[in-house]
């Protein structure tokens, strides 16, 4: 492919809106189109970035690669038009509401040899990066997303929130899924569907001993992201709002200090240079041109989709449930 390739956008919403600028802006690629059966919106984000409009996917003939920015309930639908013909996609996580429907997505797309990737844009957080970078044997990890209450969002905080921690946790140990999962869900807010979880509360296992906990929150009062990694001899603690990295190294315990009134402590403190300032959606726009181009290894990519959706999942069946007070 030696032009650009011509990406269709599904879904104007407030994620859509922001791939549309990732879209427009990138040298990398075009924005051809938008589908978005709102036409007013649709038509908007259209041109606003001089692309075409039209109310559904409909024949893919006119572009090279799809990104599905929809609402997530509609998202197997979509994929699978998508998948049908051909057409390399990255798809918004979670891939569906329920792991049946996003294995059946994920193994269509091996099925038919079609590149899939799916926007678990935690991963490409210069401070997530540069965390990583900087692990070595990690035992506990700590995973905190909590947000202010968002109406729109229809599913509950597990498909909504923790899939994206769950996702960095088991990345920090080296991909590989959980041994145990057990998990909490509270239900709180009024105005939540029905069944709809507000708090996710996970504890995972891992087979070399690792540990991590997870908890997601969309009735907190602040946002707050948070991913900390302990090792026996020093901590990693990645703010991913301020994209910020901290080390911690303990490395001292006196009996008194030296007035005699207390305990002395002393820790060393690091803060590492970012890996890459560049902004995640982005970066995860450019790995998926890598992908669609043929640099980068679509069937890892692939493989690496299932494993935070299968324990999303296990959190489902292994949950304790909290009632509403």
């Amino acid at each position: 492919m030696t032009a650009n390739p011509r990406i269709l956008l599904v879904g104007t919403g407030t994620m859509g809106s922001l791939h549309a600028r990732v879209l427009a802006g990138s040298d990398r690629c075009d924005l051809v189109r938008v589908a978005e059966p709102r036409e007013d919106a649709g038509r908007m984000i259209a041109e606003r970035y001089d692309a075409q409009w039209s109310p559904e996917i409909g024949d893919l003939s006119d572009v090279d690669a799809v990104v599905i920015a929809a609402a997530t309930e509609y998202h197997h639908g979509l994929a699978v038009e998508v998948l049908n013909q051909d057409k390399p996609l990255l798809i918004e996580k979670p891939v569906c509401p329920g792991i049946e429907a996003s294995e059946e997505v994920v193994a269509l797309s091996a099925q038919r040899g079609v590149p899939l990737m799916c926007g678990l844009l935690e991963r490409y957080n210069p401070a997530v990066l540069t965390a990583l970078s900087l692990v070595d044997n990690p035992v506990h990890v700590t995973a905190t997303r909590h947000s202010p209450y968002a109406p729109r969002i229809r599913t509950g905080v597990s498909w909504d929130l923790l899939v994206h921690d769950v996702d960095l946790a088991i990345r920090v140990f080296g991909g590989q899924d959980p041994t145990d999962v057990q998990g909490t869900f509270g239900y709180f807010h009024p105005t939540s569907v029905q069944g709809a979880e507000d708090v996710a509360e996970t504890v995972l296992g891992f087979a070399n001993g690792g540990l991590a906990t997870v908890s997601a929150s969309r009735i907190g009062q602040r946002k707050v992201r948070s991913l900390t990694i302990t090792e026996v001899d020093r901590l990693i603690e990645a703010d991913l709002l301020r994209r910020d990295v901290t080390i911690y190294r303990h490395v001292s315990n006196d009996a008194a200090t030296p007035d005699g009134r207390g305990y002395r402590q002393q820790t060393i403190i690091e803060i590492p240079e970012l890996i890459s300032a560049r902004e995640p959606l982005a970066a995860q726009l450019d790995h998926f041109l890598d992908i669609v181009a043929g640099k980068a290894d679509a069937d890892a990519e692939r493989s690496a989709i299932l494993p935070s959706h299968r324990v999303v999942a296990k959190v489902f069946d292994q949950r304790t449930q909290v009632a509403s007070v």
